[in-house]
């Protein structure tokens, strides 16, 4: 009786996303019935993976995560794991053939947030591909449900959209990083001299991404456009509220959106929805 078990594990990476967070939790409710299980698991297993980097302080991390790492591989190899996250994870990894080499670059960026690094330019970019952009790909492989010419149509914008998403965060939560667990993303940037320059030109990047992924979200399948596009616009709106900031006041204090407004955006979506405005 597996499908009791399985099922069991559905839930729990349900809860993790409805626990951690409540804007995906509202994009996820917006896809499809068909894809919101799936997009849980994959939800579920990074939240897992980000919570042993920034979170177990008291506990080995690198064992932790090494752990995780071997779990995670015999899971997808076995078909099953004992860890409910984890078995959810790979049934969604086995049905829609998700490459490993995309789950080998997230492990990778999350190994790098144990040391200190000093990221250059290529550090940079390679963290954001593994830790934003394969889960892009990830889900989209959910999304085309296994066309492969849909997936490499858009797969670069899933990528973009990753990336823009992973920048905001690290706008949002630039306080925590540096006086918490010491960590700066930004290549050629002293946090401590932190200026509305610098601030400025990664907005710009930001800004080039999200344009790019609009154009790709608009070219999504409809079971899964209207879920993304609430992301989209989430993300968007954080970091306008971002935007209007000074680099210092990004320094003292942590950005965000408070619930309320969360359920103003979602009954926007449902307007757009019958409009047929994406």
């Amino acid at each position: 009786m597996k499908e009791i078990f399985d099922q069991l594990s559905a839930n729990c990476s349900r809860l993790t996303t409805k626990l951690y967070s409540t804007s995906f939790s509202y994009g996820i409710y917006f896809l499809g019935k068909e894809l919101r299980q799936p997009i849980h698991s994959i939800y579920g297993f990074v939240r897992l993976a980000d919570e042993i980097v920034d979170s177990f302080h008291h506990y080995d991390k690198n064992f932790l995560l090494e752990k995780f790492k071997e779990d995670t591989f015999e899971a997808i190899n076995l078909g099953i794991s004992l860890n409910p996250i984890l078995n959810s994870f790979q049934r969604v990894v086995n049905q829609y053939q998700i490459d490993q080499e995309l789950i080998v670059l997230f492990l990778r960026s999350m190994e790098m947030d144990l040391s200190t690094q000093k990221y250059t330019p290529e550090l940079y970019n390679e963290y954001i591909l593994g830790s934003a952009e394969v889960v892009g790909l990830m889900c989209l492989k959910v999304f085309t449900n296994g066309i492969d010419a849909d997936y490499e149509q858009l797969k670069p914008y899933a990528m973009k959209l990753g990336s823009a998403f992973q920048k905001v965060n690290f706008l949002r939560d630039v306080k925590a990083d540096h006086q918490t667990l010491s960590r700066n993303y930004f290549p050629n940037v002293n946090l401590a001299l932190f200026c509305d320059h610098q601030k400025k030109e990664i907005e710009e990047e930001i800004e080039a991404e999200f344009a790019m992924a609009l154009t790709g979200i608009k070219q999504l399948p409809t079971a899964s456009r209207n879920g993304v596009y609430l992301s989209y616009i989430y993300y968007k709106k954080l970091f306008a509220k971002i935007k209007r900031l000074s680099a210092e006041k990004i320094m003292t204090e942590r950005i965000r959106i408070s619930n309320t407004r969360k359920v103003g955006l979602m009954f926007g979506s449902i307007i757009r929805n019958k409009l047929n405005v994406i």
